[in-house]
């Protein structure tokens, strides 16, 4: 049972190992360039956070408002 599922699993996904390179990236990042990609994903990842826990009392109160 576990040979025919491994042979499924071939059929599957294919083995893409020729797109896997192990040598070293030929232009180095500088450090500006770091903090700027670090600096653009978290605000990507807190902004929308921040927007949503400061209108949270907004959000409670609309629940918690009676439907006429």
């Amino acid at each position: 049972m576990q040979l025919r599922s491994l042979s499924w699993s071939r059929l599957i996904v294919p083995n893409r190992s020729g797109s896997i390179y192990s040598k070293p990236p030929k232009t180095k990042i500088g450090p500006g360039q770091s903090l700027f990609i670090i600096t653009v994903f978290a605000v990507a990842l807190l902004l929308p956070a921040g927007w949503i826990l400061h209108h949270l009392p907004e959000y409670r109160q609309r629940r918690s408002s009676p439907k006429p």
